[in-house]
């Protein structure tokens, strides 16, 4: 229970710490984020130069059905590459501010129990079966809380599961799709 004016003080000092731990994992993400897509501009730029030149020497129709297949695997594989790259920044920093705020929500759940525990102390006379249905009731929101979390986790897990499924799926079909046509013009 926070009584005196340090603990005050401690629990505002937690509740800094939290959410400058939640600024700086906020910030890494985005400055990953940004690295991602100047190095993805810089790229494509550069592929953009050389296939230009590509092109430029193209001579029949022929040559320019080779050149347009053997272009479009390559650029499908660094699309479904950068969409990993930002999925799994996205779901570092989904990480990340999960345990910030499971450590917050475990602090906050220690100082309930800290008040309820000294309110049932101190209850006058007649007052338990009210501190025991606070009691009972924080902890059935707490189970429901882990309830969900667990719920949460593996909703996330599927998810990604699906995503690389997906991703995985996708490159398969567009590689089939890719291969005859370049096995046609050769």
């Amino acid at each position: 229970m926070i009584s005196t004016p340090a603990q005050v003080a401690e629990f505002q000092k937690s509740q800094l710490d939290a959410l400058f731990a939640l600024s700086h994992t906020m910030f890494e993400a985005t400055e990953k984020l940004v690295d991602l897509n100047l190095a993805a501009t810089k790229a494509l730029l550069e592929e953009s130069a050389e296939k230009t030149q590509i092109m430029l020497g193209v001579k029949d129709v022929q040559d320019f059905l080779a050149v347009g297949s053997g272009l479009a695997q390559p650029t499908l594989e660094k699309v479904v590459s950068y969409n990993r790259n930002v999925y799994g920044i996205a779901s570092g920093a989904g990480s990340d501010f999960s345990k910030i705020f499971e450590t917050q929500i475990a602090q906050n759940n220690k100082q309930v129990a800290g008040m309820i525990e000294f309110a049932s102390k101190n209850t006058p006379t007649g007052a338990e079966p009210v501190a025991s249905m606070f009691k009972s009731a924080v902890a059935a929101a707490n189970t429901a809380y882990d309830t969900f979390n667990k719920a949460a986790k593996q909703a996330a897990d599927m998810a990604e599961s699906n995503f690389n499924a997906a991703t995985a799926a996708t490159v398969k079909a567009a590689n089939d799709v890719v291969k005859p046509k370049s096995r046609k013009a050769a």
